[in-house]
């Protein structure tokens, strides 16, 4: 059962000062051994299969984190989870688009867990790269049989854990952290990055006009869930539901959005990114003014999103067309996700190769 626990600020204290045991033990003693450690970074860096991640558990024996890197928590439901994954296919388009116009960002708004980012320089250096990395994985885990045998679900999980886990050892290493903002990549982060990709990414839709019912919702949530648990998050920071989701991130957003350079940085790249891809009819103004609209004024600005409101006409006209979408027959999910996903990967040719 997904704990219930009020969120309070003495909680979160305690959690900002927490990881993930689990994989920093073992990140600690796989880089303790050169050898070992060459493994794992082979390991991360190399092709899914579905033998993938039993090659991990052979190569490193004994270790519960990765031994059960494949059991679902208690509490998770099959049939939730596969409603979740339809209803991203469903979406899919306009959900990826989000966590560039808003997710994203949201995140960057959280100053002292941006730092994290900003210090590692990928996301500033390798912008293109990174946020692809970070697409693959939303793709992978969100497959209609992301998590049966055939999927890709649980390996990219614990990539992304193992990942964070090593982000934490060479950021305490670097001697650039100041403790003051907590533990590299802590609890609290998780949690927050956790609901911007399902909680902030259902406020999205809505506020594009479309229709999501509580099924759907709690369906999508249920799912992101149980990749959170996966990923080495606290039951204690997993909301129940759509409710507690909301308590959340009102708490954290109320410790930790903050005006920062680094957070404003950070959202530079992205925006620079976003309008150098942008083939469609919208102006600079246009993307940016949606960005703001999204993410509201009081965030927009904190992130430096400098652009006129989006005209009331261009908004009724885009939520009018996604209300019509919402209503739209569906065909079969599967389908829609493979011709998405392929579409997608077709436009960034000089990664997909690579995965």
């Amino acid at each position: 059962m997904i704990d219930n626990t009020p969120y309070t600020n003495d909680l979160l204290d305690l959690k900002r000062l927490s990881g993930d045991v689990q994989a920093d033990d073992f990140i600690s003693k796989v880089f303790a051994e050169e050898a070992k450690k060459k493994q794992l970074q082979q390991w991360l860096s190399s092709h899914s299969g579905p033998e993938h991640l039993r090659s991990l558990q052979l190569a490193f024996p004994g270790f519960t984190l990765i031994d059960n890197a494949t059991d679902l928590p208690v509490w998770a439901q099959p049939r939730l989870m596969k409603a979740g994954a339809v209803f991203f296919a469903r979406h899919s388009e306009i959900i990826m688009s989000l966590l560039g116009l808003l997710s994203l960002p949201y995140c960057y708004n959280a100053a002292n867990g941006a730092m994290v980012l900003y210090l590692s320089e990928l996301i500033r250096k390798q912008t293109t790269k990174r946020l692809y990395d970070t697409a693959v994985f939303v793709w992978e885990v969100m497959g209609p049989d992301a998590f049966s045998k055939e999927g890709n679900a649980y390996e990219q999980i614990l990539k992304v854990r193992l990942m964070h886990a090593a982000v934490r050892y060479y950021t305490l290493q670097s001697g650039k952290w100041d403790e003051r903002w907590g533990l590299p990549v802590n609890q609290e982060d998780m949690a927050g990055t956790n609901l911007s990709f399902s909680l902030i990414v259902i406020r999205g839709l809505r506020m594009l006009g479309y229709s999501v019912s509580h099924d759907d919702q709690a369906a999508f949530m249920h799912i992101w869930a149980v990749v959170g648990y996966l990923s080495g998050l606290d039951e204690a920071l997993i909301p129940q539901n759509a409710k507690r989701a909301q308590q959340l991130d009102g708490i954290i957003k109320q410790r930790q959005f903050s005006v920062s350079a680094h957070g404003q940085e950070l959202t530079r790249s992205l925006t620079d990114h976003i309008l150098s891809i942008n083939k469609s009819k919208a102006t600079a103004n246009d993307i940016l003014g949606l960005m703001r609209y999204l993410l509201g004024k009081d965030v927009a600005d904190m992130l430096a999103i400098n652009a006129p409101e989006l005209p009331a006409y261009k908004l009724t006209l885009i939520k009018t067309l996604n209300l019509l979408k919402s209503f739209k027959p569906q065909g079969d999910p599967k389908q829609s996700y493979r011709a998405a996903y392929t579409s997608f990967k077709t436009q960034n040719p000089q990664f997909a190769k690579r995965n």
